[in-house]
């Protein structure tokens, strides 16, 4: 059995993860070589989170720009946090269209293209809200119709 002194966590006592994973998340046994992760609980700028998270997503990493659009989210001022948290569900998504889960994918690039839609008319921060929005919802609709996805990063600014 294991305790909790055995345990990954943090230093709030919040459990941490330290298997290693892959390019998309994907646990791998402890032991292996896994991708470098972003470091949890970050605060960031915008301006940095979107830089992080866009390298990440061109490097074919969306799990782990995931993690930074999460860092956003979560220290974001009330106002733009649904914004940050569909950002973050868009990364996910693409995460799951790249591992070949057209369902989860479906499910939550749907949820993250609503979440950010409310923002189209005043785009914080120069974010293509629209078009990430557009995007989102139009490989949700393949996802769901069992076409082929396209899981090439979208861009994060307009």
């Amino acid at each position: 059995m294991i305790s909790d002194r055995d345990r990954d966590r943090d230093d709030a006592g919040r459990a941490r993860n330290a298997r290693p994973r892959d390019a998309l998340g994907r646990p791998l046994p402890y032991g292996a070589s896994g991708e470098e992760r972003a470091p949890e609980g970050v605060v960031r700028a915008p301006e940095r989170s979107l830089a992080e998270a866009q390298e990440l997503l061109d490097a074919g990493r969306p799990f782990h720009a995931h993690e930074v659009l999460e860092d956003a989210w979560k220290s974001a001022p009330a106002a733009e946090r649904q914004l940050w948290r569909g950002m973050a569900q868009l990364a996910v998504g693409l995460t799951h269209a790249a591992r070949g889960n057209a369902r989860g994918a479906a499910t939550l690039l749907d949820r993250g293209a609503g979440n950010i839609a409310t923002y189209a008319a005043a785009p914080p921060h120069g974010i293509a809200v629209a078009e990430l929005a557009a995007w989102g919802r139009s490989l949700a609709a393949d996802a769901m119709a069992g076409r082929e996805l396209d899981v090439h990063p979208p861009r994060l600014l307009g």
